[in-house]
């Protein structure tokens, strides 16, 4: 898989990084609010101009001092920006060069990276005539721009490519046909997700902190398996809609519920330092509902006693009991403990997901299932299919309706039968006239 080159936004809080990246995309991608501290993690997202792709970070507002998860900030900040092959130095052009502008120049002019110096919210001539103080910054000739508006992004976008190279650079074609399966971390917040999303793909890659609501955005990163590729998804943790109490975190919610839905696995974590909650079950209906396999990960393991342990075990079979015998794993993503279980759970969930079943073996256990339990009021299930995978999704056609009750029967016996244990199956019953 060739890499693509690393253009990095970079620049400090609240200058307008987030809308910068929307503006390069032609979306909304990254979450955008005018005030500091929106933007925490890098977001990575591919973007193409004139022929050349790239890969476009978007990273938290660097600051020279501030709070722990500040400083976090900052270093994820200054790690995107030391793989960079162009960094694109964002400040606001109504405010001019800050002290915290010239400490962030100091600390990136060390690196051999080319960098263009962005002066947003240029939104006419009067303000173009005050870009001549950026040269102070000693990175040449800055680029006026209006990102909101759209205005000097593309003559920016210019100088990027060709800084870039005078080849168009893109993906290898081979790469496009193959498919990267995406897993999706989700959970309330503060359950651990970050710090798990980090462990797998072995490297700091979410910002974490013991603080709930330290993602905001939804952050994806693509980890070599013996598999193949596969697309790990660090979601914001997502609460019941009556406790979203400002816009950023319901659009937080709104892409974490699109992740989901898009995923073809789902990480469900929960605290089990305080167990099972009324929220972890509606996030696994919700999880269910998008019909993708879950495996349920119960996190900060080694906090519970054993009094605890067993209410856990209690609590999961009365309140996730409508999840069809899903995988569970008791880890400490913090030490790493039970974390190695988890990518060959993950793969089997994968593999249950894309199961395709001969019809004769479908009818094998469809007429062996009947035998031993025939349907009521004389129903009888004539003949069965397998229409299609991801979720695998069987016809059973059938000479008079089938009660609920009959159809999840035979639902649980192909699940048994086929090992499909874990991942959703759809049954579709037609009545042949």
């Amino acid at each position: 898989m060739t890499a693509l080159p690393k253009v990095v936004i970079a620049g400090r809080p609240n200058v307008g990084k987030s809308t910068l990246m929307n503006r390069i995309l032609g979306r909304r991608e990254a979450i955008v609010e005018e005030r500091p501290g929106v933007t925490r993690d890098r977001k990575v997202v591919t973007a193409e101009w004139q022929g050349h792709e790239f890969d476009l970070i978007d990273t938290g507002g660097w600051l020279a001092a501030g709070t722990a998860i500040d400083r976090k900030v900052s270093a994820q900040a200054e790690q995107a920006i030391a793989d960079a092959a162009v960094v694109l130095l964002v400040v606001d052009s109504t405010v001019g060069v800050t002290d915290e502008d010239e400490q962030f120049v100091r600390s990136i002019r060390r690196l051999d990276v080319p960098v263009f110096v962005v002066a947003n919210k240029v939104d006419d001539l009067k303000h173009s005539q005050d870009l001549w103080e950026l040269l102070s910054l000693g990175f040449g000739q800055p680029y006026g721009v209006s990102a909101l508006h759209g205005r000097g992004v593309g003559d920016l976008l210019d100088a990027v490519v060709t800084e870039l190279g005078d080849e168009p650079v893109a993906a290898d074609s081979d790469d496009d046909e193959q498919r990267i399966f995406s897993i999706a971390l989700v959970g309330r917040p503060n359950v651990g997700k970050s710090t798990l999303f980090n462990r797998l793909i072995g490297d700091e890659r979410s910002v974490t902190h013991d603080m709930p609501g330290t993602t905001r955005d939804t952050v994806d990163t693509v980890v070599e398996t013996d598999r193949g590729p596969v697309r790990f998804l660090d979601t914001a943790g997502m609460r019941r809609r009556s406790r979203i109490d400002e816009d950023t975190e319901y659009y937080s919610v709104v892409r974490a519920l699109s992740a989901v839905d898009k995923a073809d696995v789902a990480l469900l974590v929960i605290d089990a330092s305080e167990g099972v909650t009324h929220q972890d079950q509606r996030l696994a209906e919700r999880v269910d509902a998008a019909g993708c396999p879950i495996v349920v990960v119960l996190n900060k393991w080694d906090l519970a006693d054993t009094e605890h342990k067993h209410q856990i075990a209690a609590q999961l079979d009365r309140k996730l009991s409508f999840l069809p015998d899903v995988p569970e794993h008791r880890i400490s993503a913090l030490s790493g403990r039970g974390i190695g279980k988890l990518l060959p759970s993950l793969f089997d969930a994968i593999d249950a997901y894309q199961t395709r079943v001969p019809t004769n073996k479908v009818n094998e256990v469809i007429r062996s299932a009947q035998a031993a339990h025939p349907a009521p009021n004389g129903a009888r299930i004539l003949y069965a299919t397998q229409g299609a995978t991801d979720p695998p999704t069987f016809t059973l056609f059938t000479n008079r309706s089938l009660s609920d009750s009959y159809v999840r029967y035979i639902e649980n016996q192909i699940r048994e039968t086929f090992n499909l244990a874990g991942t959703p199956i759809k049954l579709r019953v037609r009545k042949r006239t």
